[in-house]
């Protein structure tokens, strides 16, 4: 078959172990060091991203994304903020291993993710994006997200005042 014609990998989605820890650091480590996805600087050492993922172990809300065995991409949800009040609404983070994008990795961790915290009895979903990560705002769009508002220069990172894009998806 012409290598044009050639169907995307299949993803299987499952739920996050203890032994994809190095997997997600490494493409959460990518993300931080090349993109605007995460606001920070710092890398995670081995240490902060065992202790970052049993969090979201124990709570159940981590997923990985894997075609023939690797892992390429990763999903999880959290409190949106640490008061009561917030307790019935999370935040999700996608995130897709470079080389991995638009293979669907995104949509079908996006789509486990909301049907998991949906069982998990949560109300809404909020996603917080960088506003000019317009593949993330579209994927999020195609499941629902709404525009809420933006924060305009909410944080820095590479020199620059970046926005936040705030977008919610109800669940009940």
């Amino acid at each position: 078959m012409d290598p044009i014609y050639e169907r995307a990998p299949v993803v299987e989605v499952r739920p996050a172990h203890a032994g994809d820890t190095e997997a997600v650091r490494a493409i959460r480590n990518h993300a931080i060091e090349h993109s605007t996805a995460l606001w920070t600087d710092t890398p995670q050492t081995p240490a902060e991203g065992e202790a970052w993922l049993a969090v979201h172990l124990e709570r159940g809300s981590a997923l990985v994304a894997q075609t023939a065995g690797e892992i390429v991409g990763f999903a999880v949800y959290g409190p949106w903020r640490p008061l009561d009040g917030y307790r019935h609404t999370v935040e999700n983070s996608v995130y897709v291993r470079e080389g991995r994008h638009g293979l669907g990795v995104g949509s079908a961790l996006l789509a486990a993710l909301v049907d998991s915290a949906r069982a998990a009895g949560h109300h809404s979903v909020v996603a917080g994006i960088e506003a000019e990560n317009a593949a993330s705002i579209r994927l999020h769009e195609r499941f629902g997200f709404q525009h809420v508002g933006t924060v305009p220069e909410a944080g820095v990172k590479f020199g620059r005042w970046l926005d936040l894009t705030l977008m919610r998806l109800p669940l009940a």
